[in-house]
């Protein structure tokens, strides 16, 4: 175990110093958010923010757009603040060029959704002019019939019938309106949509990254540490009927199973499941969570970064969310060489949504995902960090102090990454891409409407989203 933990600081070096000799790729924090007050109609500032490919290839390396603003800069930036001051007169000087040349300027690419420092990608021109002239479908507007027979392969799996398809035909347009909303409530409470391999499982695959060997219980493998079956009843029950889908992140209960198609039940406890009821937190504290992702790590970074992915949609590793706490001062409580710049741009936000998850052990065999507070003591500074013992609890998320997991997830669960990122799965999977540009006012409203009026239902807001053009266009 000693070589092993040896083996892995020295792999971390490498990797500190790569980064240092790489050097500094003028990738900070605020450089999304300026691009988008200095062109507020930027097609990305209207899903959230520009991705970091606006202006890199992979970090720190730089794109067209990104060697234009580089050239630009002043010699010496050090701090977020100066690169955020710098950045505006340098964007606007920068708007009429094309700096990928491929005809169209870097505002326009910007406006439009696409990459000003890509040549292959380029603002789409044309569009549907007058009346359709397809025999089958209209696509040039909402085509009823349509979404009627994609409701039913989407949702229930299978096409309707001839004869299903001539009575639709036949009714008035507030008669399809109706039977397409009848079709969907019908199609969500089929095996399809809610039993074991079905869309809403297949759906929980990303969050969950099961793995065969390691689990327990019914189909058990050789190592059975945690049954992420539990996992997948409870990401299911709060995507249907009328669940609150924050409970994903924040539940105290756990989910039976039963019937086919299935019948999902919420009850206090399962078997193997020990989290303290009042530390839990949906999916965030499951025993298979805790396995996978903290395992036997003293500052479970991998666990924040999961969460932070799988519910709210930002990736650290792609230089997504990237919103460090006002005046942070980043502490190398584990000996990883954090604090050095190239890491530091990262770890400024990360570490902060690592230490809510630090009091909950990884593989402890019958304390496993229990909550500890003194957890923190059954590691060796000698070993794994001088200040490891030190590490708080209470941290941040989205620049905001939270004093324990149980905050951390009631902060996701009401935020609007949270609402995006889950509307942004249900897009991807009805229309087979995120959304474009084209789609970013119908995006928002679906998104916005499920925190408010759809009061986080799933199946009230994908009512709404296969009422929208992108849908329901061909």
């Amino acid at each position: 175990m000693q070589s092993r933990k040896k083996m892995i600081r020295r792999i971390s070096s490498v990797v500190v110093l790569n980064l240092f000799i790489l050097g500094n790729g003028l990738a900070r924090p605020p450089g999304p958010g300026v691009i988008c007050s200095v062109f507020p109609d930027a097609a990305q500032c209207a899903m959230g923010q520009p991705s970091c490919t606006t202006c890199h290839t992979t970090p720190p390396g730089r794109n067209a757009f990104g060697r234009s603003i580089e050239a630009a800069f002043p010699a010496e930036i050090n701090t977020d603040a100066e690169f955020e001051s710098a950045l505006p007169p340098i964007l606007m000087a920068l708007a009429s060029e094309d700096a990928d040349e491929d005809g169209f300027t870097n505002e326009a690419e910007l406006i439009a959704g696409t990459s000003p420092g890509n040549a292959e990608e380029r603002p789409s021109v044309g569009g549907c002019d007058g009346e359709s002239i397809n025999p089958v479908w209209d696509v040039c507007a909402y085509d009823t019939l349509y979404t009627f027979r994609k409701v039913s392969l989407d949702v229930c799996g299978v096409s309707p019938t001839y004869d299903d398809m001539a009575a639709f035909k036949a009714l008035f347009p507030a008669a399809q309106k109706e039977a397409i909303a009848e079709k969907l409530a019908t199609c969500l409470d089929t095996k399809f949509w809610q039993g074991r391999d079905g869309v809403l499982w297949r759906m929980a695959h990303s969050k969950i990254r099961p793995i065969s060997a390691i689990k327990s219980g019914v189909n058990g493998g050789p190592v059975p540490l945690g049954d992420y079956d539990d996992d997948y009843r409870l990401f299911v029950y709060t995507q249907i009927d009328d669940q609150d889908a924050r409970d994903v992140i924040t539940a105290d209960y756990y989910v039976n199973v039963s019937g086919n198609p299935p019948a999902y039940t919420r009850v206090a406890a399962r078997p193997e499941q020990t989290t303290q009821p009042d530390r839990r937190a949906g999916m965030l504290t499951t025993r298979y969570f805790s396995v996978v992702n903290t395992m036997f790590t003293a500052v479970p970074r991998t666990t924040a970064a999961q969460a932070y992915r799988a519910y709210l949609g930002l990736d650290i590793s792609r230089s997504e969310g990237l919103i460090p706490p006002d005046n942070a001062v980043l502490v190398d409580y584990d000996d990883k060489g954090i604090t050095e710049p190239e890491c530091a741009v990262c770890h400024t936000t990360l570490d902060p949504l690592t230490y809510p998850f630090s009091r909950y052990h990884g593989i402890f065999g019958g304390g496993t995902a229990n909550y500890d507070v003194n957890r923190m003591n059954f590691f060796d500074p000698a070993s794994e960090g001088a200040r490891v013992r030190e590490l708080p609890e209470a941290g941040h998320l989205f620049g905001e102090p939270v004093a324990d997991l149980l905050e951390w997830a009631d902060v996701a669960a009401n935020s609007e990454q949270f609402a995006r990122a889950i509307v942004t799965e249900y897009w991807v999977y009805f229309l087979g891409h995120k959304p474009t540009v084209a789609e970013a006012e119908e995006f928002e409203s679906v998104w916005r409407a499920f925190m408010n009026e759809h009061e986080y239902r799933v199946e009230r807001m994908l009512l709404s989203l296969i009422g929208t053009e992108a849908y329901g266009v061909p």
